[in-house]
């Protein structure tokens, strides 16, 4: 039987294009993720996904807007010094999600306003805490280098060493 014949009884089917789409990122990255597969995964046809996603980057958009919702609630509320260990956690924790969210997709949030606002939500909570903008610029900048160097294993991801490297002795 083809997707296309399956009965549609999906409650939130927005939602399970979401975590079809959260499954194919995690297992190869945004470049695995394509609305047929997506479809496919969630058990409905290519017209149904359309329906939700105007295109892929639309999909990408909403995927990247609910991490940034996510990264927002790790972060939240803690104090800059706890913030640098959570914000590491999270991307060692989901590579795939967090280079989708910092990727070049970033650059285009104006055009996918959800994105634009949880982006900014998320890091509001980074900018609070700090005692200055400038002070926030280079606390991101750092533990956001460490992310990426961690990621593409120039640094080990390590606890030790990120406990380390932004609680230094002194």
């Amino acid at each position: 039987m083809s997707t296309s014949e399956k009965p549609y009884h999906h409650g939130d089917l927005r939602a399970a294009l979401l975590d079809a789409a959260d499954t194919l990122l995690d297992q190869g990255g945004d470049g695995a993720v394509s609305l047929r597969e997506v479809a496919r995964m969630a058990g409905v046809s290519p017209t149904a996904a359309y329906r939700h996603f105007a295109d892929k980057e639309a999909l990408l958009a909403a995927l990247a807007a609910r991490h940034f919702a996510e990264f927002g609630a790790a972060l939240g509320g803690r104090p800059l010094a706890e913030m640098g260990p959570a914000y590491l956690r999270f991307a060692l924790a989901r590579p795939g999600r967090f280079r989708l969210m910092f990727g070049p997709l970033l650059q285009r949030s104006k055009q996918h306003p959800p994105l634009a606002q949880a982006s900014d939500a998320a890091l509001a909570g980074l900018y609070a805490a700090a005692p200055s903008p400038d002070a926030a610029l280079r606390a991101w900048g750092l533990v956001h280098g460490l992310a990426h160097l961690m990621l593409d294993g120039a640094l080990p991801a390590e606890e030790g060493l990120i406990t380390r490297l932004l609680n230094p002795p002194g």
